[in-house]
């Protein structure tokens, strides 16, 4: 037999496809502070981490211990290197799990909840420093270095934007210079042909020198088992191959004898060790998945693919060398895309939206003006990895030229910018815009509707599924709930300031390991319809007495201290809830006359405005399209009125809820629009 054909890195990666998770910030914050809180147990101080399983199972049950982790893993010490191995490749922790100078900073932002952008990107603050550590970021690709994140952004400036697929196909190919400005040609020129991803990736693969020998090996040498392993260049062992020998053999009689095969080549698909592999063959030979279609139509139901019209042994072994390698390769990328996509969009310059990857406006600006510079630092590795460093001392060519940025971004969005004010203005007014048009695409009524049901059933998959997986059920809640009360304000306010979230830079929301402020605190200037006035929505999804245990104290001292700190300012709050107890609803009744003092005792008001609302109610708001002026009037008569807990609110919220149905909103809308012209 020929000598072994080695495999051979191809691609990059960032962290381990082992180990994915959703609410990305939050575990990333926690595992930290986990970490740091295991180092300072005296006998753990020093120990080393490389080589010592004993120390990783023993990180794992304190993890589990902390509620961190749930069951037992069959390999705890490898569950606990899984755990670590990305946090340590982007430079958090040194490859002994010690909290580096960078994982520091973060467990310290983290901790003070100050997440307020501080830098001339305007991203918040732990962006920030992800966004400098994912510069540093490098991956060793068969002995050569590569930055992914700087790769992507020198790609991405020359080619506006990325699909999803050459974001996941093409993208982590570019390991070299060459190879990345040949990827960057075809990605230009399959926008204006019918070159497609998968004739990059086999362009790519094809150029190199194994796959090269490996294609001549089974053009020159009998086709056998061993030799079919040997061309697979299997990255884990040549035996899981052993499948692809009988795809070989039946394709073969399929091709040059026309035998009515089509059912054992499906069921050899379903051999194939790797399921998601076995799934891209038969899409790509099968019409139908489904075994009876096959059974009854054999050969007819097979695509016309290139193998299938070979009319030679050498052309044949050449299109199978490819279906094989290129399926291979497709389905090592995909697995590895979103665990990509996870960090990069730690750093809140990247936009993933309508099929496209690019880069948010102002970061946009500041990679244009540095692009031609970046390939001086893409492929080598920096000795700064752990450090908390300034842009600058990473590389000089990462600093950032205030005036050239600004003039840059004037120039992008038409207007004039001259200082860092100007530039928050037409930023947030681009940023409004975007936001806006995530409202019309995403979450119109019917689906903020739909929503507010799956909360109250809590099916929590749905919500994941409908909004994002990297913040927590409750922050979606109240993140929804800012939506809708936009929408209820026709979208007036600055609902992106007075929602007390983290949001990436897709206005999705994130979770922090300490959590956030409960309140949505809006802004209201007077109107013909209310006087100039401030509401506080007040959200849980805590229910029964949890409720009232959890709900009924913070929400009057969210209240009555904003109260006492602003005491020219007319306040009210709304407490917003999938299922509200009676006992609440009394509590918060009675608030109306009591005293609420400030801590030292020396300062109080009398009375409190606080209103429940279940969801229910809002949704029958939400579905006939009333608005916060009349809301506003509602609340303000029912909060005047009396009546027994229960009672009270099924005749002033539920029934006059309603009531909306009809002609109130139609006499509503006809006097809006008398006002707007």
């Amino acid at each position: 037999m020929t000598n072994q054909i080695g495999f051979k890195s191809y691609c990059w990666s960032i962290g381990t496809t082992s180990y994915r998770t959703d609410k990305f910030n939050m575990n990333i914050e926690m595992q930290l502070a986990l970490l740091k809180e295991f180092r300072k147990i005296p006998e753990n101080k020093g120990k080393l981490w490389t080589g010592n399983n004993t120390f990783q199972t023993e990180y794992y049950e304190f993890l589990k211990n902390r509620g961190f982790v749930k069951g037992d893993a069959p390999r705890p010490d490898k569950d606990a290197r899984e755990k670590t191995s990305g946090l340590r490749d982007i430079g958090l922790l040194d490859d002994e799990r010690n909290i580096t100078e960078a994982g520091e900073e973060l467990i310290k932002i983290a901790q003070s909840k100050d997440f307020l952008p501080d830098n001339l990107l305007e991203i918040p603050k732990d962006s920030y420093l992800y966004l400098k550590q994912l510069l540093k970021t490098s991956n060793d690709v068969d002995g050569k270095n590569v930055r992914p994140f700087v790769v992507f952004l020198y790609v991405v400036s020359k080619v506006e934007y990325l699909t999803n697929d050459e974001f996941t196909y093409l993208l982590p190919l570019c390991v070299d210079k060459e190879t990345t400005d040949k990827i960057i040609d075809c990605i230009l020129s399959s926008r204006s042909s019918d070159l497609n991803c998968e004739d990059i990736v086999l362009s790519v693969l094809t150029g190199m020198e194994n796959y090269q020998r490996a294609l001549k090996m089974l053009q020159e040498e009998e086709v056998t088992e061993d030799l079919i392993c040997t061309v697979g260049m299997n990255r884990k062992s040549a035996r899981y191959d052993k499948p692809y020998y009988d795809l070989y053999r039946i394709l073969k009689k399929i091709v040059f004898l026309n035998e009515e095969a089509a059912l054992e080549l499906y069921e050899a698909t379903r051999k194939l060790t790797n399921s998601k592999v076995g799934g891209a063959w038969r899409r790509y030979f099968f019409r139908s998945n489904a075994r009876s279609v096959i059974k009854r139509e054999g050969l007819a139901v097979l695509n016309t693919v290139p193998i299938l019209r070979t009319t030679t042994e050498e052309k044949f072994k050449e299109e199978f060398f490819k279906i094989m390698h290129l399926l291979k390769v497709k389905a090592t990328l995909s697995d590895y895309f979103d665990l990509n996509r996870r960090y990069f969009k730690l750093t809140d310059i990247v936009l993933f939206e309508d099929n496209k990857v690019k880069l948010d406006v102002l970061p946009e600006c500041y990679i244009e003006n540095i692009a031609e510079h970046l390939l001086e630092i893409a492929f080598e590795k920096t000795e700064v990895l752990t450090e908390n460093v300034e842009l600058e001392e990473i590389h000089p060519c990462l600093a950032i030229d205030t005036e050239q940025l600004y003039q840059k971004l004037g120039r992008v969005l038409g207007k004039s910018v001259t200082d860092k004010e100007a530039a928050r203005k037409v930023i947030k007014d681009e940023r409004y815009a975007r936001f806006n048009k995530l409202i019309d695409d995403k979450f119109d009524k019917d689906t903020l509707i739909t929503l507010f049901g799956y909360f109250e059933s809590r099916n929590d998959d749905e919500i994941r599924a409908l909004v994002t997986d990297n913040a927590d059920i409750p922050t979606i809640f109240e993140y929804i709930l800012g939506i809708a009360w936009y929408v209820i304000s026709d979208r007036e306010g600055d609902v992106l300031d007075y929602m007390n979230l983290s949001l990436e830079a897709d206005f999705l929301p994130k979770t922090h390991a300490g959590g956030g402020e409960a309140d949505i605190v809006w802004k209201y200037e007077k109107s013909d319809w209310y006087p100039k006035h401030t509401l506080l929505i007040e959200a849980t999804l805590a229910d029964g007495s949890n409720q009232r245990r959890m709900e009924m104290e913070p929400v009057s001292r969210h209240l009555g201290d904003y109260c006492l700190r602003n005491p020219e300012d007319e306040a009210y709050c709304v407490f917003m809830t999938t299922f509200l107890h009676t006992n609440v609803i009394s509590d918060f009744r009675a608030r109306r006359y009591m005293e609420y003092y400030n801590t030292a005792g020396t300062e109080y008001i009398t009375g409190m405005k606080i209103l429940p609302i279940q969801t229910s109610e809002l949704k029958t708001l939400l579905r006939f399209d009333v608005r916060y002026p009349q809301i506003y009037k509602m609340l303000d008569k029912a909060h005047n009125s009396s009546g027994a807990p229960k009672e009270w609110y099924e005749n002033n919220i539920v029934r006059e809820t309603g009531f909306y149905n009809g002609p109130k909103t139609m006499i509503y809308q006809k006097k809006r629009e008398e006002t707007i012209q």
